[in-house]
Order: structure tokens, then sequence, then C-alpha cells
């Protein structure tokens, strides 16, 4: 049983938003599940993505079916009232398909935004969660206004859904999977900085602490992002995605390494000869492209669909813009459309 759904995450200036719009109206006539959007700043790795609230209503207009979905908003960065008006706006424009996963952010340079927040970021992020639930049910919530007085505020415009779908982002740390757990949340996660070991004894954590406080692990939602290019022959796709690949894995470290730097200087990826820097990001690769990822044909990549499923991963989020020319991902869906057909009737 799995869901596909299609998220965006670094972005190819060049076309600027088309290539996602196309994209979604696919996978909106295609019966895939839901599109995600990503919330990233001041780089050129992901800054096609500033807001996922904007991109969102866009594409609720130019989708009929398509769950709208935030793949994440960086909770930190803003007033989580405000956080809720956006997204309720997307939710009565795409008639109640919006959904949110809320992530602590992991770069300080976001955080010229809010820097007030970089500290206790963690913290922000979870509180939230009440809020959110409570403005989008319909109760008013608390706050302090321009005068330091303690007044009522409630959600307008009042959502078409009667609960908002939420997810934590939850990657390293085994804390935001608990939380996630104890708060009843849904989990948005990927790989890239995890290996499959890990997430499955995450995701077995995520489940036990779900157990415990009550929740219902059949209502819960596990979201793995996974790097996704599917094609009719498997020596034909290793070639396309080797070179695209490769440089996505490569600017990634070096935003890690850059976030590493900045919190403890003197340690990072650059500190390794260039040698050594290309047999990492080779290793990388092979194992991306061996277990960790959807590049392949249908029929390779249903094992892949398949482990994942047995570890309690319900919805696998396909990431398509990681450096592939636009033409090739567009004309690659049908083929992933193809896998998704193999478990159509399991949505949620």
């Amino acid at each position: 049983m799995m869901d596909f759904s299609l998220i965006f995450f670094s972005g190819d200036e060049k076309n600027r938003y088309r290539f996602v719009l196309d994209a979604a109206r696919f996978a909106d006539e295609n019966n895939f599940h839901a599109v995600w959007t990503p919330e990233r700043h001041f780089h050129r790795f992901g800054g096609l993505y500033p807001n996922p609230s904007v991109l969102g209503a866009a594409l609720a207009m130019s989708t009929q079916r398509l769950r709208i979905r935030a793949g994440s908003v960086i909770l930190p960065l803003h007033s989580p009232i405000r956080v809720a008006e956006e997204w309720a706006v997307v939710d009565n424009l795409s008639r109640g398909r919006a959904g949110i996963a809320l992530a602590t952010g992991f770069s300080p340079v976001d955080f010229a935004l809010r820097p007030e927040n970089w500290g206790d970021r963690r913290q922000i992020t979870f509180d939230a969660v009440t809020t959110l639930r409570e403005l989008w049910e319909g109760n008013p919530v608390y706050v302090r206004d321009g005068l330091g007085n303690q007044v009522e505020v409630e959600l307008h415009p009042q959502p078409v859904q009667a609960e908002l779908p939420l997810w934590l982002t939850c990657t390293k740390s085994r804390d935001t999977f608990e939380t996630a757990g104890r708060l009843g949340c849904n989990v948005l996660t990927g790989l890239i900085d995890m290996t499959t070991e890990e997430l499955e004894e995450k995701l077995e954590l995520y489940y036990k602490t779900l157990a415990e406080h009550g929740h219902d692990k059949d209502s819960t939602t596990v979201t793995l992002m996974l790097h996704t290019f599917v094609g009719k022959d498997l020596d034909e796709v290793r070639e396309v995605v080797r070179e695209p690949f490769t440089a996505y894995l490569r600017s990634f470290f070096k935003v890690i390494d850059s976030q590493k730097r900045n919190l403890a200087p003197g340690a990072g990826v650059r500190d390794i000869s260039e040698g050594d820097q290309d047999a990492l990001i080779k290793f990388a690769f092979d194992k991306y492209f061996e277990k960790g990822a959807l590049l392949g044909t249908p029929a390779s990549c249903a094992s892949v669909v398949e482990r994942f499923a047995g570890m309690g991963v319900t919805e696998i989020a396909c990431l398509i813009d990681f450096g592939i020319e636009e033409n090739l991902v567009l004309d690659s869906l049908q083929h992933l459309a193809r896998l998704a057909q193999q478990y159509a009737g399991a949505g949620r």
C-alpha cells in the first residue's frame, strides 16, 4: 500500500515555475496523491521556493484533485497565526486539499528573517502544532497585541477541512520522530542525511510513541522523499541521472558543510582532499541508485517501494527537480505513473 506524490526541493531558475505547474498538472490527471513545495531562502540551491503558500495558491488553481502541501514551512520564521491564515486561503482555493509539514530549520542564514528564534527553533515549532490545530478547528487563541494587551483572535477565512493535515519534518533527530508520535502528527522524512537502517529504527520509535499516546496508526501518514527518475531501460536511466544527481549531491553537501562551519568552525567536507570528496560523492551516488531512490524502471523500483512499505512508509514523495533536463523529467512521469498504478486503490 503506497501513495505517490511529487515534491520539489532545489529547482532551476531558467524556466522558473513552468516546470512545477506542468508536472503538477500531469500528476493531477494521472491519479498522483499530492504535490509538495518547500520553503528555502537566500541560496541558488532551492531559492526558487521562498514561500510554499504562494506557490500552493497557484497550484490550487491549476489542479482539480491533487492535494496541495507545504514540504515544509520553516515555522520559527513565522507567526503560527499567519501560517494558519495563509493556508486557510489555500484550503479554500483548493476546496479542501491543503496540508502542511512543519520544519524547525537547519540554516542559520534563513534566520536572518527571525534571528531571535534560532536558539529555540525546535520548541517554537512543536508548540505551534497546538496553536495551528486550535485555530483551524475554529477556536480562538490568546495573543499579545501592539499595546501589550492579551486579546483573542480567530482564523479567517474559515478553512474547508475540519482538521488540518499536519506533518513534522523529521531527519536526524530521534526526538523529532518521538515528538511527532506524541503529538499525533504525520511524518515527512528523507534519506539524504540518514541510512535506511536509521530510518527503520526511527519509524519504529514513531509508531511506538503513537500507540503510547493513544493515536491511531492507521490515521497517520509517513511520507518519504525519494529522488526519482523512472524510465524504460535501467542502463539508460543510470547514465541520464549520473551527472545531475552527482552535481546535486555535491551542492547539497556544500550547503550542509557551510552550515556545519557556521556552527563548528574547522569541521566540514572541504577539510578532506578533492579526491576523497569525489570518492565520497561516487559512493553516495551508488548507494542511492541501488536502494535509496526511485532511479530505474518500474520493475526495478518496485522492490524499493516494497522495502519502504515494510518499514511503515505510506507515501513516497518523488523528488524530481534535481538537475535532469526538465523535458526528460516530464516524459519520464508516464513511467512513474505506471509504477504508481501498481499501488492504486491504496490511497488515503
